[in-house]
């Protein structure tokens, strides 16, 4: 039954124009902006010669005119590089200049550019190369060496690599980095970023939010590897691409040691093309799981290059239990997933942790509480955070980055299947005509969905604590779910999908998943299709914490003032979604990980400093 007192409350208000309270986390109070971030970030491809080059950049903003719905990339491309005098600031990379830790506190405009510039020194190569990596940049950047472009990149959320050898000087380098970036005004992937922040929405941020470095690699290495551990034959198994030398044949060589460093075994292979295969059998393979996320080292070798990674035995399956419920199972068990929404926002970084401690307080605290999974939500983390799950023992459940039209589309996306649940199975997301009702009417923006959907399963593969992948939230620039279904089943066929979050079900994935703020928690039937059923939302109960809550006002489905109120309301309502599993609850995720600006509905504070559930 639909709880109308609870959706009038929840009702979208209009957007607090107050500024946002400077709250600081432990970990932001105590930075130094001039080492920032240092670990390596690719814990999974690993070297040893690497350079952060985080810390302070000198920065500028330009005006240039440009529309948001330009072709950005060639915006950033021909823009010229301002006088030096124009870069009257400094900023602290990788925080967004909207970001307090950044020290600019200023707005990127749709219509402006941002430009970024450094000096670096270049380590003696001696014939090997020097790659330039950047973990994200928000939206659209070019890459300058000297004055030379190094290369373009479009889209705010993956990694991106350019080769800078033949751009080098002896001893001090200059890197400049042009940004362009239009958040909701360009139609383009932004997940929950609005310059109009307010309820479920928060502030746009821009330009390089994670880390930058530079890796001495050999003339012939390795560019990307694809890991697969098979429990069932005991089989570690890696796919490797490698830039080879014309002419020259090399060999390549896997090795897997176990978590205390000892060999377990190897192989060995010619390689004479751009990419070659190996496997390793692992006697006896110990699993990987929440409670023993065990982890087995990996070496790779290539002529003079030499990768270090690792791997975990488990297995994600659908499968019916012993009562005839569908649900996931871990190696072969039934796993009830205990999941919390993650959005990953912090008040001092935006969507940039304040520090690798950061990420692995909110883990342990979820943990803490009670919960096995959570839903990294509209947001590719940096890699740093899935290899704390992989060690910790977290699960994943890995949502894509959305979209599209600039509109937000309240009576589509929120009124309508809020009000008439009816509606859920009678909305097809295959015609233009819905499709320019859920804001996925530009045929770019499907295009750069689907890419980015491909290169996010690609990227974040190879780690074993992502169990699943969740497609399309609540129909936000909602489009062919049957398609991009397929899509990612052919990538990864050894995962879950989740491929309508909330609602408009297209009947497809491993799940009936629904978000259920309003109505009473009970188990819904597949009966169309039998799939697992799955509340992917719920709860969302606000308290606001005085002190440490970013704006007076608050929002959320269901206030509380007093704390020992709310905390029974949380237990309660975990106790009773805990209680469906034996008549066929799957799973649930709990909102959320901690409030975020407007939203006072975290178990921790926006500041990380109050766990209001302990």
């Amino acid at each position: 039954m639909l709880n109308l007192k609870k959706v009038l409350g929840a009702k979208p208000k209009e957007h607090v124009k107050a500024e946002l309270a400077e709250l600081l986390t432990p970990w932001g109070e105590a930075l130094d902006p001039d080492h920032v971030l240092e670990e390596h970030p690719d814990p999974q491809f690993r070297r040893e010669s690497f350079q952060i080059l985080n810390g302070r950049w000198d920065c500028a903003f330009v005006a240039s005119g440009h529309e948001p719905t330009d072709d950005l990339e060639a915006i950033v491309r021909a823009a010229p590089t301002p006088e030096t005098s124009a870069f009257d600031r400094e900023i602290v990379v990788p925080f967004s200049p909207e970001a307090t830790l950044s020290d600019v506190k200023r707005q990127l405009q749709p219509d402006e550019l941002l430009w970024y510039r450094r000096a670096f020194e270049a380590p003696a190569l001696e014939g090997k190369r020097l790659l330039l990596h950047f973990q994200a940049v928000d939206y659209a950047c070019a890459v300058h060496v000297n004055g030379r472009l190094a290369g373009t990149h479009v889209g705010g959320y993956l990694p991106f690599t350019f080769d800078i050898t033949n751009l080098l000087a002896e001893g001090a380098n200059e890197l400049a980095v042009c940004v362009a970036d239009p958040s909701e005004f360009g139609g383009r992937l932004r997940g929950k970023q609005r310059f109009d922040r307010g309820d479920i929405w928060y502030t746009a941020q821009s330009g390089i939010w994670q880390t930058v470095w530079t890796e001495v690699v050999p003339a012939a290495y390795i560019q990307s590897a694809k890991i697969e551990a098979d429990p069932k034959t005991c089989i570690v198994a890696v796919g490797a691409n490698v830039s080879p030398l014309p002419g020259q044949a090399d060999t390549f060589m896997l090795e897997v040691l176990d978590a205390e460093g000892n060999a377990v075994g190897s192989a060995t292979c010619s390689v004479d093309s751009d990419s070659c295969a190996e496997a390793v059998l692992v006697p006896d393979a110990r699993l990987w799981s929440p409670d023993d996320p065990y982890l087995y080292q990996l070496r790779l070798t290539y002529g003079d290059d030499v990768v270090e990674s690792y791997c975990a035995f488990r297995s994600i399956e659908m499968k019916t239990d012993s009562a005839g419920h569908k649900r996931v199972f871990l190696n072969g068990k039934p796993l009830f997933m205990k999941g919390v929404l993650d959005q990953a926002y912090w008040s001092d970084g935006l969507m940039t942790a304040p520090s690798d401690e950061a990420f692995v307080h909110d883990i342990e605290a979820m943990r803490a509480c009670g919960f096995n999974l959570m839903r990294k939500h509209i947001k590719v983390e940096a890699a740093r955070w899935y290899y704390h799950c992989d060690r910790l023992g977290m699960l994943v459940l890995q949502d894509m980055v959305s979209g599209g039209d600039p509109e937000i589309k309240t009576w589509q996306w929120s009124y309508k299947p809020t009000l008439f649940k009816v509606s859920w199975n009678h909305m097809r997301d295959d015609t233009p005509a819905n499709q320019e009702k859920l804001g996925a009417g530009d045929a770019g923006y499907r295009a750069e969905w689907t890419e980015t959907c491909r290169g996010t399963v690609q990227q974040l593969g190879n780690h074993p604590c992502i169990i699943g992948w969740s497609l399309m939230n609540e129909s936000w620039g909602q489009f062919n779910a049957r398609k991009a279904c397929s899509m990612v089943r052919a990538l990864d066929p050894t995962r879950v999908i989740d491929a309508v979050s909330g609602w408009y079900d297209q009947h497809c994935g491993d799940f009936l998943s629904v978000h259920n703020y309003f109505r009473d928690l009970v188990v819904w039937r597949d009966r169309r299709r039998g799939r697992a059923f799955f509340v992917s939302e719920f709860g969302g109960f606000t308290h606001h914490v005085d002190g440490h809550s970013a704006l007076d006002e608050a929002y959320g489905y269901e206030p509380y003032d007093d704390i020992d109120e709310w905390r029974r309301a949380v237990r309660d309502l975990l106790a009773h979604m805990d209680s469906l599993e034996p008549q066929g609850l799957a799973g649930y995720v709990y909102t959320q990980v901690s409030d975020i600006e407007e939203e006072t509905n975290g178990i921790l504070t926006y500041d990380r400093r109050v766990n209001k559930l302990a």
